[in-house]
C-alpha cells in the first residue's frame, strides 16, 4: 500500500504543476467597437465564439467602446463580431496559429443585420 501511494505522489505532483503552467498559457483578445465615423460605441454587444465547442461569450462595451476577453485557449480558433441596434460588424477570426498572447481587434459596426 505504501509503495502505491509513494509512486502516485510524483505523478500527482507533475499533474498539478502542469495544470498551473497551463493556466499561464492563455491569451487575451481586446479592442474597441466603433461606428462608421470611427466614434466609439458604448453598450455594443461583442460576441466571441469558440469554433471547437461552439460556445459563445458576450461582452457589453464600456463607455469608451472597449471590450476584453481573457483566459482564451491558444489552441482554439475564435470568431468575433459586434452588434449595436440594427447594425453589425464583419466577423473576424482569431486563429490558433496566431501566437500572440495579447491580440487587439478593432470592430466597426457599419452593416445592417440580416433579417431572420
Amino acid at each position: 500500500m505504501r509503495r502505491t501511494v509513494a509512486a502516485t505522489l510524483p505523478v500527482a505532483f507533475l499533474l498539478a504543476i502542469s495544470a498551473l503552467l497551463a493556466q499561464g498559457d492563455t491569451r487575451t483578445v481586446r479592442g474597441t467597437v466603433v461606428d462608421k465615423q470611427e466614434n466609439p460605441i458604448a453598450s455594443a454587444i461583442v460576441h466571441l465564439k469558440n469554433t471547437r465547442t461552439m460556445d459563445v461569450r458576450t461582452y457589453i462595451t464600456d463607455e469608451s467602446g472597449a471590450f476584453r476577453f481573457s483566459g482564451l485557449d491558444p489552441n482554439v480558433d475564435y470568431e468575433l463580431h459586434a452588434e449595436h441596434n440594427d447594425l453589425t460588424s464583419n466577423t473576424r477570426t482569431i486563429s490558433s496559429f496566431d501566437t500572440r498572447k495579447e491580440i487587439t481587434v478593432p470592430l466597426k459596426v457599419d452593416k445592417e443585420k440580416k433579417k431572420a
